[in-house]
């Protein structure tokens, strides 16, 4: 268990040097986090990834900088039959790229030849907007379209958090689900209504750091209904993180419990196999009862980039999160069906 301080005042997150800053050490309910990142070329990675997932599709889009390069892309996954459509571009040198400071505020986009992508913050929400020709082919073809508007509940929390590997080596990190998601995605011919309807929501992962070169995580996320011990209905969701944060004196775990988050300072146990990945992947707090889940995936989404220096793969798991969660008002949950994903990265850039 881990002791880790909460603040509720903006932060910026590197001092004169360059270095973490020791105000931004901690984690809060809100991104109060001003990104100023300097120095250090080819270390730094910025990025903000979203994925949206409702009761038939799966959506994602990424913009990021990791200083030598600038990545986009977009991915369409109907679950059942898991066919799948994808799109993007890698940037030399990040040529182009620009990232508020302020994070979760302002607009990032790229307008490129094969793909447009914007990903713009205002005070009700966070759109979400592309038109890209695929670069992996699906459903017959054509091109990929996404207009959707994640809301920003009032008062809504998350988790945001200070991995701190030293002085140099750093990473903030801002994780939001449970978010209500509305639009419509279409690939080609094929389109699918985001609302409520069908169960839609928004999984956010936005990062700021200074990283090492090798780096291995685990990250889980899902957002839904279920239902507690006194038999009331509750909005859950999860947010599971792993390896990366050990011995630093953070993790990136917590719950959000009807908008409120819980917020878990223990290391948890995984336990999955990455040769096997659709087997099931059950995640539990070692030394309290407060998480113990397991997903049952029905896809994996397998991506191995090599460019050399730059090498980065993933299984990403889509599926179903079953089990019990314990938040801070000690009422149990079950989980019964909710729908998420879970990953393993191993990354060289």
């Amino acid at each position: 268990m881990t002791a880790e301080r909460e603040y509720s005042v903006a932060v910026a997150e590197c001092d004169s040097r360059g270095r973490l800053a020791d105000a931004a050490r901690g984690w809060s309910r809100h991104p109060l986090l001003r990104a100023n990142l300097r120095g250090r070329w080819g270390r730094k990675k910025r990025w903000d990834y979203w994925c949206v997932i409702t009761d038939e599709v799966a959506v994602s889009l990424v913009y990021a900088d990791i200083d030598y390069a600038g990545l986009v892309s977009v991915w369409v996954m109907e679950h059942g039959n898991g066919q799948e459509a994808s799109a993007g571009v890698i940037v030399p040198f990040a040529r182009g790229f620009r990232m508020p400071e302020q994070v979760c505020t302002g607009k990032v986009a790229i307008e490129h030849k094969a793909i447009q992508l914007s990903i713009e913050e205002t005070t009700a929400a966070t759109h979400l907007r592309v038109a890209a020709l695929q670069t992996e082919p699906g459903f017959g073809g054509g091109p990929i379209e996404v207009d959707v508007s994640v809301a920003k509940p009032t008062g809504h929390e998350s988790l945001n958090v200070m991995i701190p590997w030293s002085e140099r080596c750093f990473q903030f990190t801002s994780k939001q689900n449970t978010r209500p998601a509305s639009g419509a995605v279409r690939v080609g011919d094929r389109r699918w209504i985001v609302d409520a309807a069908h169960d839609a929501w928004g999984v956010q992962d936005l990062g700021r750091g200074v990283w090492p070169y090798r780096n291995r995580w685990n990250w889980g996320a899902a957002s839904g209904y279920a239902v507690d011990e006194r038999g009331d209905r509750r909005l859950v969701g999860l947010q599971f993180g792993g390896k990366w944060t050990v011995g630093t004196g953070a993790t990136e775990t917590a719950l959000c419990i009807d908008g409120r988050l819980t917020k878990i300072s223990e290391e948890l146990e995984w336990t999955y196999s990455w040769d096997a990945p659709l087997r099931p992947w059950r995640v539990r707090t070692p030394d309290s009862d407060r998480v113990d889940v397991t997903l049952t995936p029905s896809f994996d989404r397998y991506d191995n980039t090599d460019l050399k220096v730059l090498k980065m793969q993933v299984h990403q798991c889509f599926g179903t999160w079953s089990g019990r969660i314990v938040a801070d008002d000690a009422v149990p949950v079950t989980l019964a069906g909710i729908r998420g994903f879970a990953e393993e990265a191993r990354n060289r850039w």
